[in-house]
């Protein structure tokens, strides 16, 4: 293993890096408690496999029928994938997962739960009724480049059509769960009503708050008035079925390729859209942090269930009246937790759900228990207290430098890009075209650009650097400027100024400004200004500047 210092200064894939330390922190020190007692037993969650650390991101679609998950992939996609069905009524009866592939086509459940470089092969557990019911969906795709999306049944209020799906839907949720990146939680501004399974499929989301999103689609059908009335009745709602103090996030809109029929909320529409888009685009980015937090969950439960037994272990007589004992510590559960945890400064959250283990450990002999393992233990404390903080270390945060930060991501595709997602266009009832050919005059100071001429002369060029998502990686950006022959103070000045929002990425705005004040220096002797003047700031990048130079940033 590396030391920290020697990553920064490596070409290393940076999420393949981590990626592989964790699985390196997990074989050798949480593998072994979980499989010593019996973690996959009593939180029904089987050992993690290389494949799943290696897996992009994972973005799960969770709602009743109708409220447009199918219709939002395909907007989000840009166009129809194989076995896509939409309709008012219950059209999407499987799981479906899309992934990235040379060619359209679908795949089976059985075949996918088995593929060497799928991290599905867990979903086996469920049985073949619910792999009948599983499928893969492989397109060629920019967007499933950088994310794998999950498309779920709709969720049905019916007990009768809940009873004859064959499989244990909220089970089948929770694997994924456990899983995503993001879960997005979808309602209908018709049909707010939250059904028994759509409640027991949010309860089985307890725990990964931080991951869900929801939101209130087809929200142009109604009023603004009654859009009000909606917004409220559905935040009451989750309220009282989401056990979280904090107010989950919900964006409101019409997600799907459509005009507005309403256009009374239309400005309202089009920055939600907006920032669900950027919430989605940077998942990849934050997919290394993501796995890390995910493993650290992981190991907190595996430990404090190791104690668990381990006390239970310690409780039992060594001869005669074992089940009586068991049975009084399975009646005093609520106790033992109490104290485990005061014996040995645990958290209540990393304990298990108290009715689901009593029930487990009522299946189980205590007898057969492994006792406490400290070494094992130690070996945990050491993963959480050392070596994720060491990996840590190894990410950009706040307390770095520009060039630090920089050096750590070595590029977007380091970082796992970003997602290209939908731009706005004509459905929110603005004309996307000019109306004057030769564009915007100079009289017109919020859409007039000084570079708008050279941002249509280097757009191929653009391209042909092969931007991930529509944004150029550090490491490509820097070799063009380092080209130009400048000094390396000049191109420090020329990318701060350039790097707008400060991302550490170009888009094709910021390479835009890049090369004119390179050209400025090189081909006309300019010096390089402190600040770039109004007109040559991009127009959609001038409030972020605004802000930011008014916050002192």
């Amino acid at each position: 293993m590396s030391a920290p210092g020697e990553a920064l200064t490596n070409n290393e894939d940076r999420t393949s890096l981590i990626c592989a330390r964790l699985k390196a922190i997990y074989r050798k020190s949480c593998l072994p408690l979980e499989k010593k007692y019996s973690y996959d037993y009593f939180y029904e969650s089987p050992f993690l496999s290389d494949v799943e650390f290696d897996s992009k991101p994972q973005i799960m679609l969770v709602g009743q029928y109708s409220v447009g998950k199918t219709s939002f992939i395909r907007y989000l996609l840009g166009r129809d994938f194989p076995g896509q069905r939409i309709g008012p009524e219950p059209t999407t009866d499987r799981f479906t997962v899309l992934i990235n592939g040379p060619e359209e086509r679908t795949i089976p459940g059985n075949a996918l739960s088995v593929h060497p470089d799928l991290p599905f092969r867990g979903l086996e557990r469920f049985g073949v009724s619910f792999l009948s019911r599983f499928e893969g969906s492989q397109l060629p795709s920019t967007v499933l480049k950088s994310i794998t999306l999950v498309d779920t049944p709709g969720i049905l209020s019916g007990e009768k059509q809940r009873m004859n799906r064959g499989y244990d839907f909220t089970k089948v949720v929770a694997w994924f769960a456990e899983r995503a990146d993001l879960i997005i939680l979808l309602f209908d501004a018709h049909k707010l009503d939250i059904s028994d399974e759509l409640r027991g499929t949010i309860d089985v989301l307890k725990g990964h708050e931080d991951k869900i999103r929801c939101i209130l689609n087809k929200a142009d059908q109604i009023d603004r008035q009654q859009l009000m009335r909606v917004y409220g009745a559905l935040l009451w709602s989750l309220g009282k079925t989401m056990d979280s103090p904090e107010v989950v996030r919900v964006y409101v809109g019409s997600f799907w390729q459509e005009p507005l029929k309403n256009m009374d909320n239309a400005q309202l529409f089009e920055d939600e859209e907006k920032d669900l888009m950027a919430d989605l685009s940077i998942l990849p980015r934050q997919s290394a942090v993501r796995k890390i937090n995910e493993l650290v969950k992981r190991i907190r439960k595996v430990r404090a269930l190791a104690y668990i037994i381990g006390y239970m272990k310690s409780q039992m007589p060594s001869l005669v009246g074992k089940e009586k004992k068991q049975a009084k510590l399975i009646s005093d559960l609520p106790s033992v937790f109490r104290s485990v945890m005061k014996k040995y400064n645990l958290a209540p959250g990393d304990f298990p759900d108290l009715p689901k283990f009593q029930k487990k450990l009522g299946e189980v002999k205590f007898s057969e228990f492994s006792s406490l393992s400290q070494t094992l233990i130690e070996g945990l404390d050491k993963c959480l207290n050392t070596e994720i903080p060491r990996l840590m270390e190894e990410l950009p945060s706040e307390k770095d430098s520009p060039d630090i930060i920089r050096m750590k991501q070595g590029g977007a595709e380091m970082i796992g890009g970003v997602v290209p997602v939908p731009v706005t266009n004509t459905k929110f009832g603005k004309n996307t075209d000019v109306s004057n050919p030769f564009g915007f005059g100079a009289e017109d100071e919020d859409n007039y650009w000084a570079l708008q001429d050279s941002a249509d002369r280097l757009l191929s060029s653009f391209e042909a650097l092969g931007p991930q998502g529509g944004f150029l990686s550090s490491t490509a950006a820097r070799d063009v400027l380092v080209k130009t022959g400048l000094e390396k103070e000049q191109l420090r000045q020329i990318w701060n100024l350039s790097d707008i929002d400060r991302d550490g990425y170009f888009d094709h705005d910021e390479y835009v400004v890049a090369m004119f004040l390179c050209d400025a220096v090189i081909q006309k002797g300019r010096p390089i200004p402190k600040e770039l003047p109004p007109s040559v700031v991009p127009p959609r990048k001038r409030a972020l500047l605004a802000a930011r130079n008014q916050g002192g940033m």
